[in-house]
């Protein structure tokens, strides 16, 4: 039975106006998210020195130009709720690597990824600068990331997490891995963390395949990338900011993960109906 996954997408076709738009959406793009990180990089030379892992400024910079990338994209943002402002941190479901700019756009937050990222070209330089924690599939370096996760959000970082561990073709919501979840038990941030979950929902343009923004299976990064630039009259995306809940209100990782599923599920399938 094939599954999902499995399920390849349309074929990608593209007409000569499509590759114009490819053309000129990407220099546009690709010139304002590394001059942006020029721009971080060399402000990051002073805010380091003198504020460590705080970073008073250049969340703004990363803020900026992904809520730039996306009017270039023409790829309009709807917000629902309102970000929290306690110490915490964030968990959604994650459709492709769009997710990156619109929920940057969203709010000012930290990625937790897995390692791979760190050695994807291009993005792996921009992963590294905006502050983007990897994780590591290996049993031995459970201890050391552990302690990472708590320093970052100890120094008030709000990191945000994709308990799926995949992306998907952004008509559903994948089982949460419950694993990361445990980092927030820890005796040091346990009486004081909060989460709050937040589903995103990307609504493909008028007569396009409902998939058309998701990101799975063994699609490659630069079809991707090409079909949305090529896309003329683009859908649009919806973040839905719900209620924070506080760690120490659940028993265990287990529990906290479900609730979090759940109340992003049930938005995700209400907002594609």
């Amino acid at each position: 039975m094939t599954t999902w996954q499995e399920v390849p997408p349309p074929p990608l076709r593209i007409t000569p106006l499509g590759w114009l738009r490819v053309l000129w959406r990407g220099a546009l793009i690709g010139g304002l998210t590394y001059g942006g990180l020029v721009v971080l990089l060399l402000i990051r030379l002073v805010e380091w020195p003198m504020c460590g892992q705080s970073r008073p400024v250049t969340p703004y910079i990363t803020r900026f130009v992904c809520r730039s990338a996306l009017r270039l994209m023409r790829l309009p943002l709807v917000v629902h709720g309102t970000p929290m402002t306690r110490p915490g941190a964030i968990v959604a479901n994650h459709s492709s690597w769009l997710d990156i700019f619109v929920l940057n756009a969203a709010q000012t937050v930290y990625f937790v990824a897995k390692a791979e990222v760190a050695d994807w070209p291009g993005i792996g330089w921009l992963a590294r600068a905006t502050g983007t924690i990897f994780i590591a599939r290996k049993g031995t370096e459970a201890k050391k990331q552990q302690q990472v996760l708590e320093s970052r959000l100890q120094a008030g970082h709000r990191l945000l997490f994709f308990p799926e561990g995949t992306s998907t073709d952004a008509i559903r919501v994948l089982p949460f891995k419950s694993t990361l979840f445990q980092a927030f038990f820890s005796p040091a941030l346990e009486r004081t963390m909060h989460i709050q979950p937040v589903t995103v929902v990307f609504h493909a343009p008028d007569g396009e395949d409902p998939r058309h923004y998701g990101w799975w299976g063994d699609m490659d990064f630069a079809s991707h990338l090409v079909k949305t630039l090529a896309t003329p009259r683009q859908g649009r995306v919806e973040v839905f900011f719900h209620p924070e809940v506080p760690v120490d209100a659940f028993p265990d990782r287990k529990s906290l993960s479900q609730h979090c599923e759940r109340v992003i599920r049930t938005a995700h399938v209400k907002a594609v109906a």
